[in-house]
């Protein structure tokens, strides 16, 4: 029988019901739970949007509710580097980032995961949604969790075996409402508490001012794929792949359909529109993506397998065929099915049933000989 109490958990604890519902149980488990709050952006300059201060003070009355010692790390100088600057060089280069994986394989499970282990902690514990599984040879694999709706193996598919192997989730067989229901009947103070929306370092601000505070916006022409210019765009950065709210672009002579990007030109500073939601522009028969990590470690030769995938956090799953290179970690995917707005920057991620294989981030996307999007 193994004595929990000398095997020691860190909890990264954001003073949200996850995290403290993930402590409260591993504490009812006999673990020697250690909560700790990262902080990872100075919101002095977020004109108080950022709550990181109610935050702290919610852990503090959780972490004193349940029992368990709590300290606060900041990791605003790495967060800054590693994952903000990564975004404003995407948006820049005309791409569509996504920061919260990039935060989650550089802070949470690097920098956090680090200072965990110097607490000499055994595990590093989150109020993620997501499950991991040892086989028989001890190698860990990344599963969906329970409550399917809260799957949260999208944002943590680029993390190493390495690191998953270190890694608790409490809430792996919990759905959201049962995890809600601890908390209340445990009396946390954050068993009501509203679930955080949106990047963390944009809170609940308008995104284009904020971007607009860190990039000069340079206005340009919207135009048809065949050159027509139909209206004037604020800046390429503020629009992504498919998007259709904010066009300000009316019906036509020929059309009463909506506009959707279907595009971007940089070298023109142009944002390619079209009308329909059905643009043959808009649809892919493969992408191109880099960066490939796989949970159970990268293939050391190059392999073709099928899976499913997905390139949006929220879609279905969609059957693909993928060609891995060991040399370069690139891969080419091909989707049994076109693929509506793949969008550069975005992340791939891989499945076979339950498992998340892992995954990359998005080059281009080509329908039979021709790249879209001209990014």
């Amino acid at each position: 029988m193994v004595d929990k109490s000398k095997i020691r958990v860190v909890v990264g604890m954001s003073g949200g019901v996850d995290s403290s519902v993930a402590a409260l149980l591993l504490k009812r488990q006999g673990y020697d739970v250690v909560g700790v709050f990262m902080k990872n952006w100075d919101d002095t300059r977020d004109d108080g949007i950022c709550t990181a201060t109610e935050d702290f003070e919610d852990v503090k009355k959780v972490a004193d509710k349940i029992g368990i010692p709590y300290y606060s790390i900041n990791f605003e100088k790495e967060y800054w580097e590693r994952v903000f600057q990564y975004f404003l060089k995407e948006y820049k280069a005309g791409r569509t980032p996504n920061p919260d994986i990039m935060c989650n394989t550089e802070i949470k499970f690097k920098s956090f995961l680090d200072y965990a282990m110097n607490l000499d902690a055994d595990y590093l514990a989150m109020g993620h949604y997501a499950k991991t599984m040892v086989d028989d040879q001890g190698v860990t694999h990344m599963m969906r969790p329970k409550d399917g709706n809260k799957d949260q193996t999208y944002f943590l598919s680029q993390l190493s075996q390495e690191q998953i192997k270190k890694v608790m989730f409490p809430l792996q067989d919990l759905t959201k409402p049962e995890v809600r229901q601890i908390a209340e009947e445990a009396g946390l103070a954050t068993a009501k508490k509203k679930d955080s929306t949106g990047i963390c370092f944009i809170g609940e601000r308008n995104f284009k001012h904020f971007l607009s505070e860190f990039l000069p916006a340079q206005a340009g022409d919207m135009v048809t794929p065949d050159g027509q210019v139909v209206g004037h765009h604020a800046g390429l950065m503020y629009y992504t792949i498919g998007q259709r709210q904010g066009l300000g672009l009316g019906s036509t002579k020929e059309s009463t359909a909506p506009w959707f990007v279907v595009g971007k030109d940089l070298s023109k500073n142009q944002l390619i529109v079209e009308q329909g939601y059905d643009s043959p522009l808009l649809y892919a028969d493969r992408l191109v993506a880099s960066g490939m990590t796989f949970f159970t470690g990268n293939p050391d030769h190059d392999v073709e397998f099928k899976a499913t995938a997905k390139f949006r956090y929220r879609q279905c799953d969609v059957g693909v065929y993928v060609k891995y290179h060991a040399a370069t970690k690139t891969a080419d995917v091909y989707f049994d099915e076109p693929a509506r707005a793949v969008t550069p920057g975005q992340a791939l991620v891989l499945y076979n049933g339950e498992e998340c294989l892992g995954g990359g981030n998005i080059d281009a996307a080509w329908k039979e000989a021709r790249q879209l999007q001209l990014v």
